[in-house]
């Protein structure tokens, strides 16, 4: 009987400490204040761990059909008036129309870039690239006045008034959504809605055209959390040089899921940029191009949350991990010091 109760003593994982290391020191008060310390800081470590969430990422075909894509545009064009800048859109079927609820503003600048004026697009019409006619909106009197640009006295005080605005500095932000349809397409920012011998007056040559800009926001759709819109703030400036700018945009369909089971429906995308310089023999104007397409993937991020459970394992193994630490670091010391002790008066004799 005493055998077993003896063999049964063998599995107490809990044994009673010898006397001498149940004395409290001044080296174990030190070891227990920095293990407190640690513990604490990692305690807090693992809660904002715990409480922060993290996305999941899923890919699917993408299964939307019949709706529209929005393109919110912010671009600066510092060289360029407002007057002669027009706003194209055109997609794959060759429409070249978009939808009514289109809202476009076209923001005059100062050459301080300050705003000095406004004018307000509500949709872009079908617009020929012969370069013949093109019916111009003017909102002077905030009324829409439309002419034709031709050698007519309307055309002539436009030249002049696009003349004295380019020589006061005057530049051009255009802003504001498209909404065009769901297939591949582009649109542009460029004088091309002038009557080519309109912008020869003004200009003199396409290679006196200077499309500089610099793109404060394009994306294609709302923004959620963690978003990376590859072209915001994206400047180029051009110094005694001309040409066209061509943005090759590939858009993603996505959607974010919140906690909340909230889901927003939106876009993100990848780009490559060329540009291509004007030369003499070419019969083209500059521009700036953004040719998108749609990837028929579509990415579903999920916002989760860790598990309780999760953050209870993770938090016993962390501060039972740091008191075992603290624990060997204190009888290490203890002896340490024990030995120092006992052999000062050896050495004495």
């Amino acid at each position: 009987m005493g055998v077993k109760l003896q063999s049964l003593r063998n599995f107490d994982a809990f044994p009673r400490a010898e006397e001498h290391l149940l004395q409290k020191t001044k080296s174990g008060a030190v070891v227990s204040i920095v293990g407190l310390a640690i513990m604490a800081t990692l305690f807090v470590h693992e809660l904002k761990y715990y409480l922060t969430t993290y996305t999941v990422h899923q890919m699917s075909v993408d299964l939307k059909r019949g709706e529209t894509l929005p393109i919110h545009i912010n671009i600066t064009f510092p060289s360029l008036p407002c007057e002669v800048l027009s706003v194209d859109a055109i997609d794959m079927s060759g429409k070249h129309e978009v939808d009514l609820d289109t809202n476009i503003w076209k923001l005059r600048l100062n050459k301080e870039g300050h705003i000095i004026g406004t004018e307000f697009l509500t949709d872009l019409v079908e617009k020929e690239h012969s370069h013949s006619d093109h019916k111009h909106a003017d909102d002077k009197d905030h009324h829409e006045k439309k002419h034709e640009h031709g050698f007519g006295s309307d055309a002539e005080t436009m030249i002049k008034n696009v003349k004295q605005a380019m020589a006061d500095g005057e530049g051009c932000r255009v802003y504001g959504t498209l909404d065009v349809q769901r297939v591949a397409g582009n649109f542009h920012i460029s004088i091309h809605g002038l009557n080519i011998f309109v912008a020869q007056q003004i200009f003199g040559g396409a290679a006196n055209v200077n499309v500089s800009h610099v793109i404060h926001d394009l994306s294609f759709g709302p923004k959620y959390p963690g978003i990376h819109n590859p072209l915001d703030g994206t400047s180029r400036i051009l110094q005694g040089a001309s040409g066209t700018f061509k943005y090759y945009i590939k858009i993603v369909p996505t959607e974010y899921r919140y906690l909340s089971k909230d889901v927003l429906p939106t876009n993100q995308f990848s780009v490559t940029e060329y540009f291509v310089p004007i030369r003499e023999v070419d019969r083209s104007w500059p521009a700036v191009f953004f040719l998108y397409d749609l990837s028929p993937i579509t990415v579903t991020i999920r916002e989760e949350r860790r598990s309780f459970l999760h953050f209870i394992t993770r938090l016993c193994a962390v501060l039972g991990g740091t008191f075992a630490l603290t624990g060997m670091l204190d009888r290490w010391m203890y002896r340490f010091i024990e030995a120092m002790t006992q052999s000062k008066p050896r050495s004495m004799r």
